[in-house]
């Protein structure tokens, strides 16, 4: 095998971003364990994040593997690696659903890991089962719908707050920016010799610290986090959350769901973009990497991370996603994290984010016929209202209130229709890839497909899976869902049966006219 197909110039901007996007899902890791939930500090730097590294390394071990093996077999050399990272949403529900209230009710780090161990391990096995039908799921499910749901996936959850970012330092983020749509969208790119992920970050860096951006205190007070903490196994304390955890494993069903449909949609972008991944593999590399790092005591499960479309774009091979498998093992290991975030300013780095966001969502639009073209729009609204959610809940929250004490009656006045967001944004992924599927199968008259789809959303707003903040069968709430999602399903079937009676032939009688079939 030739050399190039190992290193190539495109991934060293490749590395950057992705080392980047998993080393902000680390400190954000690390800060809510540390700062929000108040977990021991040699709970999260001894055990929690070195556990964390090695679940990111074995992933992206596989995936080089896999870009190896494709190569070969196919004597190609314009391979991408597929991208890994951990399940940025676990992070947030595992902390917020399982280890802060279990930790506030019982003050016992312990235990409250080892339940969110239980909690990981069963979003792993949805992945390993689901590896054995993933195959058959991306066949059935339109490719328009799952690139169309990753590019709201990687709209609003990937790139839209690092734009906001950006305009909140627009002395360093807008020449950042400027220099990647003149390198990687532009055909004539500057100091082309220079691999343009290195040149944002220089030029992005030498910005920030001109203008005061960034803070030696902050390269001090990060060297505290150095020492070396190796992974080691803590199958005694997953097996000790076993007989406790079951009242908290409502949320890892659906998110787990989720996470299934994240892999679906992954994949299927490899694929449109020319590397055609076995599913099976590639879920089973997950759910074994993500059981790995739950049985050393991490709680988060590992994916693959949106953006293939946008790191192939860049020109990567397979050397980016194994340095940065290694990378996030090394930096685990001896808490290099926050020195380099330290060293090297936030604002040179989430552009490339940006980037990422905007090719993903452009490959939709490049895959898809003419007359699909609707249903990118209707997947995009369950991420729009999911993102809208975020912040209004974060925004009240700071606050000191809720849209309880508030009121919803008083939000709808004020144009914030907050019943509307939490509906249309809870269970984004899910109903992003439902509401596409009706979309299509109405577009392209496909009745009964429609009809099973409908069905489908039936069934989940029942179990509270989709359009309900939180599980639960047949909640007050949900039944309306249940009604509506029950109803389009009867529009479909009546669809089919007007079709069908259309297209019978009326039958010719012996004096050539025509009797009622």
């Amino acid at each position: 095998m030739e050399k190039q197909i190992w290193w190539k110039k495109g991934d060293w901007a490749a590395y950057f971003g992705l080392l980047t996007n998993n080393l902000t899902n680390l400190l954000t890791m690390m800060g809510l364990l540390l700062f929000v939930v108040g977990l021991p500090k040699e709970m999260v730097y001894g055990r929690i994040t070195p556990a964390f590294g090695l679940a990111v390394f074995c992933a992206s071990m596989f995936y080089g593997y896999f870009g190896i093996k494709m190569a070969k077999s196919g004597h190609r050399k314009d391979i991408t690696a597929l991208p890994s990272g951990p399940s940025a949403p676990s992070i947030f529900t595992v902390t917020f659903l399982v280890l802060m209230p279990v930790y506030q009710q019982t003050k016992d780090a312990e235990f409250a890991l080892q339940i969110a161990l239980v909690w990981c391990f069963v979003e792993a096995m949805i992945l390993v089962g689901g590896s054995f039908i993933g195959e058959t799921v991306r066949k059935m499910i339109p490719r328009t719908v799952l690139l169309s749901c990753l590019s709201g996936l990687g709209l609003l959850l990937l790139a839209m707050n690092p734009m906001l970012q950006a305009f909140e330092t627009p002395t360093v983020s807008f020449i950042v920016l400027l220099l990647i749509f003149i390198n990687w969208f532009g055909k004539s790119p500057l100091f082309a010799r220079i691999p343009t992920g290195l040149l944002l970050l220089v030029v992005g860096t030498v910005l920030a610290w001109a203008f005061g951006l960034q803070s030696p205190e902050a390269i001090k007070a990060s060297l505290a986090s150095f020492g070396f903490n190796p992974p080691s196994v803590h199958i005694d304390s997953f097996m000790q959350g076993l007989p406790h955890a079951l009242p908290y494993l409502a949320s890892a069903v659906p998110l787990g769901l989720a996470n299934y449909i994240f892999d679906l949609e992954n994949i299927e972008s490899a694929h449109a973009a020319g590397d055609p991944y076995d599913t099976r593999n590639v879920m089973l590399a997950n759910g074994l990497s993500s059981t790995l790092g739950c049985f050393c005591g991490n709680p988060f499960p590992v994916t693959v991370y949106v953006g293939h479309a946008g790191w192939k774009a860049m020109g990567a091979g397979i050397g980016y996603t194994v340095a940065t498998g290694v990378s996030m093992l090394l930096v685990s290991l001896f808490g290099l994290g926050a020195f380099l975030l330290a060293v090297i300013p936030m604002t040179a780095i989430v552009p490339i984010l940006v980037f990422i966001g905007v090719v993903t969502a452009n490959q939709v639009v490049r895959e898809t016929p003419k007359v699909e073209v609707p249903v990118i729009f209707i997947c995009m609204f369950p991420w729009i209202a999911n993102w809208a959610l975020t912040i209004v809940n974060n925004v009240m929250a700071t606050a000191g209130t809720s849209a309880k004490v508030l009121g919803t009656q008083a939000l709808a006045h004020k144009g914030v229709y907050y019943n509307g967001l939490l509906h249309l944004g809870s269970g984004a992924p899910l109903a992003s890839m439902l509401w596409g599927c009706i979309a299509i199968f109405a577009i392209l008259n496909h009745p009964l497909r429609g009809a099973v789809a409908a069905g489908t959303g039936a069934l989940l707003a029942l179990l509270g899976i989709i359009h309900a903040p939180v599980v639960g069968f047949a909640a007050p709430a949900s039944m309306p869902f249940v009604y509506a999602y029950l109803m389009m399903a009867g529009v479909f079937l009546v669809k089919h049966y007007m079709d069908v009676k259309a297209a019978v032939p009326l039958a010719v009688d012996a004096d050539g006219g025509k009797l009622a079939s």
